[in-house]
Order: structure tokens, then sequence, then C-alpha cells
């Protein structure tokens, strides 16, 4: 059975970064690529940024791009999600996925595997 249990969300101010983790068991991490979303009330899941199973490519959202850095650590089946220069529209439940597709995707049905969110509150 797949799980993945995001962790590292809070109540921050803007301006504060914070790093959000996830841990997945139940697969051979190093065999997918992994992506994070988040849906803030009343819109849709929006992706933020994915990666490559090995590490050595990265995909993300303009509307994140340069504030937000996704990473891996295969050896502990872990990424990453980086959030730098929060805003309060950063607010949102946080959600890592997997994907078994050898291309980075954008698209969330394409990741059969998510976890439960992990809240983020950015106060202005």
């Amino acid at each position: 059975q797949v799980q993945l249990v995001e962790s590292g969300g809070g109540l921050v101010q803007a301006g504060d970064s914070l790093r959000l983790s996830c841990v997945a068991a139940g697969l051979t991490f190093s065999n997918y690529n992994m992506g994070w979303f988040r849906q803030a009330p009343g819109k849709e899941r929006e992706f933020l940024a994915a990666i490559n199973w090995i590490g050595g490519s990265t995909y993300y959202a303009d509307s994140v791009k340069g504030r937000f850095t996704i990473s891996r650590d295969n050896g502990k089946n872990i990424v990453y999600l980086q959030m730098n220069s929060l805003k309060p529209e950063d607010t949102a439940v946080y959600y890592c996925a997997a994907t078994s597709k050898s291309i980075l995707s954008r698209w969330s049905a394409e990741y059969p595997y998510w976890g439960q969110g992990t809240q983020v509150t950015v106060s202005p």
C-alpha cells in the first residue's frame, strides 16, 4: 500500500520561509517522479513543481518559479518543497503526489498517489 505523508506546514508571516517534506512508503521511491500541488479554499488544485526520479530534472509553475525549490533524497524516500518569500496568497493545503510516468507532468490526473496534505497559512 502506497503512503505519502506530508509535514512541515504551519502558520507563518509574509516573507518567511517553510520547508515541506513528504515521506513515501510502499513503493520503490526512486522509480517515481514526484510533484507538489496546493489547493486553496474554493479554488482548484494547482500544480507547483515536479521532479524526476533521480532529481536531475525539475519543472515549476510560473507562479512559484524562483521562490519554491523541489528536491528529493532517494536514500530517505523524501521529497521536499522549500518555499521562500511566502505571500498570503500562498495559503493553501499542500499535497505531494507520485507518478510512474516518465515525463514530468503538471496534470493532477497523471498522479495516482497522493498524500493527505499539510496546511500552510501565511499572514500579512
